[in-house]
């Protein structure tokens, strides 16, 4: 990646990582460090095993693109020229960026994107992250499916929390239909097709579709190639986001632990799906502020935990995430020194 870009990222994420920090009580930051102790840093850690599984997602779906390259492509080979120690590091900095952005996907893939481009060419580089992000994605809304089903089996019901569930587990079906559906005939091409009827960006969608609709096409073959291909690597990039998703819950597990001795690892399991759920509602607002907290509170309530344990866990879970932003922000700087 040019230089010019690699600080632009940067600069501007040091930007809304300030925003973030200023947004902390800080006294009340080192009232719950200190009551966390030892588990903190345990959260911290866990969170560098967990984008190993986000990595590996990404890699494995690289590599099948490897596998499925045309002969005499004079294109680099997937997986030659970067390790997966470096790649690492992107998905470490992609993420830190998406943290910092409304909507998330306007900083860390066009990052991942111009970072993996001088190893693989723009439109692979291109077809890999929008496939790893459909995957991403399409793991949330299977989680959020299962954690339906799994508040059916350990919770006490009522009729307002079962319409609830069947509203959620309905819009998660559906969702699941539509990317299988993007799978299949890939997504790059309607979704210009779509910005093209959008006010403001419709003019700039119709140019860009114009002069590259030859390179939007091969991204979506490239897309359809993995889940009609090679299903073998389609369904282990799920296994492997969607593991990711129910290991995190440890996160809420160990902070409810300095609180709660007898917390129910369900029970985070069922915290971390609707909070992520309602977070991602409000994924306009810019850091999720608010958004994440409020979804604490409101899933601790709705599992008969009190206000002041979703209190305690939303601060700690925002701690966690501006130390790994920060982090994800300074590896963008030593590219030159991982990339081989």
């Amino acid at each position: 990646m040019k230089k010019k870009y690699q600080n632009a990222f940067l600069i501007f994420g040091l930007i809304v990582l300030a925003l973030m920090v200023s947004q902390l009580d800080f006294q009340e930051v080192w009232q719950g460090i200190q009551r966390a102790g030892y588990w903190f840093l345990a959260v911290v850690l866990l969170w560098a095993v967990l984008y190993v599984f986000n990595t590996a997602a990404w890699w494995i779906i690289i590599k099948s693109g490897r596998k499925n390259k045309a002969k005499g492509d004079a294109c680099q080979s997937e997986g030659d020229g970067f390790s997966f120690l470096w790649l690492y590091k992107i998905t470490v900095s992609g993420f830190a960026l998406n943290y910092a952005t409304p909507g998330g996907l306007m900083g860390g893939e066009p990052y991942r994107i111009m970072s993996l481009s001088p190893y693989i060419g723009t439109e692979r580089a291109t077809s890999s992250v929008l496939l790893y992000v459909m995957t991403h994605i399409f793991s949330h809304f299977w989680f959020w499916l299962l954690s339906c089903a799994l508040y059916v089996i350990t919770q006490p019901m009522n009729i307002p929390m079962g319409i609830l569930l069947l509203c959620i587990a309905a819009f998660c079906l559906t969702a699941i239909w539509f990317f299988l559906k993007g799978y299949k005939r890939g997504i790059a091409v309607s979704g210009m097709r779509i910005l093209s009827h959008i006010p403001f960006v419709k003019k700039w969608a119709k140019r860009f579709f114009e002069s590259h609709a030859e390179q939007l096409r091969t991204i979506d073959q490239q897309i359809a190639a993995l889940h009609c291909q090679d299903p073998r690597t389609f369904f282990a990039a799920v296994i492997l986001e969607l593991t990711c998703r129910v290991v995190s819950a440890l996160e809420i597990f160990f902070i409810l632990l300095v609180i709660m001795p007898s917390a129910n690892y369900l029970q985070c399991i069922l915290i971390l799906a609707f909070t992520s759920l309602f977070a991602n509602m409000l994924f306009f607002i810019p850091l999720q502020l608010g958004g994440r907290e409020g979804g604490f509170l409101l899933s601790a309530k709705g599992l008969r935990i009190g206000a002041s344990e979703g209190i305690f866990v939303a601060l700690l879970v925002r701690l966690r995430e501006i130390i790994w932003t920060a982090i994800g922000l300074l590896l963008i700087k030593l590219e030159k020194h991982t990339a081989k």
